[in-house]
């Protein structure tokens, strides 16, 4: 169905892909493995037809079966050719339906009025055969995450497309939502659909593939069949060394870093609300924030963030309570922010990296006389992007060129580096490669061992239990009591997401 000859992509010094050859046949899913960074999602932007190579071939196979040439920067013509393409930013109009966001695009501009009855009809038969059921009359704003996704998939099979790649495909999804998600992927290969994702999830790629092409620093470094991985292996030649397990060891906690007493946040629904929480965090102790995504979680890293204020309660910054809450004054407190997302929260895209790196220092630490000292800042971002190993062209490059997990490296650059006493880090490795992964963990545990208090919001329950002293549970906005991590598992802990066996915090005053 297609083949990938010789493809090479420079940006500046950087060689995204250096020579990579591919192939995809029809009934097959195809993994396309690696780190952040790679060049997996360079790749597929020059196959969709966002990026021209400067070198290489794409031919797609046509009605007949025969390989035709596909015009190089051109997505009509990729998609004119059965190509279609799931990104992992979803490209979905909030305001619109869902049928109005697959229809979009498909009519002519001067047809007086809209068919939506024959697309409603396709639509439904699609659902039916693919088993991606959703509200099609719902504006896409207020569906689920793995709801909007459907959404996109419908979109590229709606244009009849025989080619389908995925960028990240589970990077925001919860693990039902993933198995869901690889259920139907597998019954549209069984219907002769050629499916390509991209990932950096051994446990994805070995348990959703038929085969896997692993890159490493812009070239294809090794081809399997899915059946009989070795996933140490996959994961050695994704990042081209053995990757050890971060765990950390046992420390007495110190003296008292951050206390909530009976916090409330107002919100219109339980992601934006905080009801009656209560905690205690010391020096050198990660406490874990557990829950299943819209609990709440997401108004304690705003409070915590100094973007929101409590309607109710105290919140306590090592034994003095806070009264201002605002991120500038929270940064100048020493508390150290790692949001949950980066392209939004994280980083402004038309900044350099140098600017990202600098951003929340700039008063103390790059401007004299109110002139900002732009030498300083490109040597502090030279000396990130070596410590971090940040791939990309350089400090002055847009933020916005990186991969998710070097910009991801970049934030936590900014947020480590200031020596904080508290770090609020909410997702951290969401949508970060094995490697990237090690790398966090291995630098939010250094961060403990100095000292530092960490509140570790996040929904890889592995990621808890390997970094976790304590672990707390929210559940409709409400946050139960800390347990030692040892005294938890699996099962009890995934009981407590779904509201049982799950106690509420005491008063801070009790004790962690």
């Amino acid at each position: 169905m297609l083949e990938l000859r010789g493809i090479t992509k420079r940006f500046g010094a950087l060689v995204a892909n250096d020579g990579i050859d591919l192939d995809l046949r029809a009934g097959e899913i195809l993994a396309l493995l690696g780190e952040n960074g790679a060049g997996k999602t360079t790749l597929m932007n020059i196959l969709f037809g966002h990026y021209t190579a400067d070198a290489g071939s794409v031919r797609v196979a046509g009605g007949d079966g025969r390989l035709a040439a596909l015009p190089p920067g051109q997505p009509r013509a990729a998609l004119a050719a059965g190509i279609g393409m799931v990104h992992q930013h979803f490209t979905l109009a909030d305001a619109l339906t869902g049928l109005e966001n697959v229809m979009l695009g498909t009519e002519r501009l001067w047809r007086p009025r809209r068919r939506t009855g024959p697309a409603r009809r396709r639509l439904d038969d699609l659902m039916r055969r693919s088993g991606l059921t959703v509200d099609l009359d719902l504006p896409t704003g207020r569906l689920t995450v793995g709801e909007r996704q459907r959404v996109e998939i419908l979109k590229a099979l709606y244009r009849d497309v025989r080619v389908l790649i995925l960028d990240e495909p589970t990077a925001v999804l919860t693990p039902a939502e993933s198995e869901g998600l690889f259920a139907t992927l597998r019954t549209l290969a069984e219907q002769g659909l050629a499916i390509a994702f991209i990932s950096h999830k051994l446990g994805e790629v070995v348990a959703g593939s038929d085969r896997i092409a692993v890159l490493r620093g812009g070239r294809k470094v090794a081809e399997r069949a899915t059946r009989g991985a070795d996933r140490a292996l996959l994961a050695e030649l994704m990042v081209g060394r053995a990757v050890p397990p971060s765990r950390r060891t046992a420390r007495a906690p110190g003296v008292e870093v951050l206390a909530l007493e009976g916090v409330s946040v107002p919100g219109a629904d339980a992601r934006n609300r905080l009801e009656g929480a209560s905690l205690v965090l010391r020096e050198g102790e990660i406490l874990g924030i557990a829950g299943v995504a819209g609990n709440g979680q997401a108004a304690l890293a705003r409070l915590l963030f100094g973007l929101a204020r409590p309607g109710a309660g105290t919140v306590r910054l090592r034994g003095r309570p806070l009264t201002r809450f605002s991120p500038d004054r929270f940064v100048a407190l020493g508390i150290g922010r790692i949001p949950e997302d980066r392209h939004h929260e994280g980083a402004v895209p038309s900044m350099s990296v140098a600017e990202t790196v600098a951003a929340e220092g700039i008063r103390s630490r790059f401007q004299r006389l109110g002139f900002l000292r732009f030498g300083a800042m490109r040597a502090r971002a030279e000396e990130a992007i070596a410590a971090y190993a940040i791939r990309c062209p350089g400090p002055d490059a847009p933020i916005r060129l990186l991969s998710g997990g070097n910009m991801q490296k970049v934030i936590l650059a900014r947020a480590l580096d200031a020596d904080p006493v508290l770090i609020v880090a909410a997702q951290p490795t969401r949508g970060l490669d094995i490697g990237a992964v090690a790398a966090v963990h291995r630098r939010l545990l250094d961060a403990r061992g100095r000292g530092a208090g960490i509140v570790l919001i996040s929904e890889d329950l592995d990621e808890l239990f390997a970094l976790s002293d304590r672990i707390a549970v929210m559940v409709r906005s409400r946050l139960s009591e800390a347990l030692p991590a040892e005294s938890l598992d699996l099962t009890r802990l995934g009981l407590m997401m779904a509201g049982q066996a799950m106690r509420e915090s005491p008063p801070a005053a009790a004790g962690a």
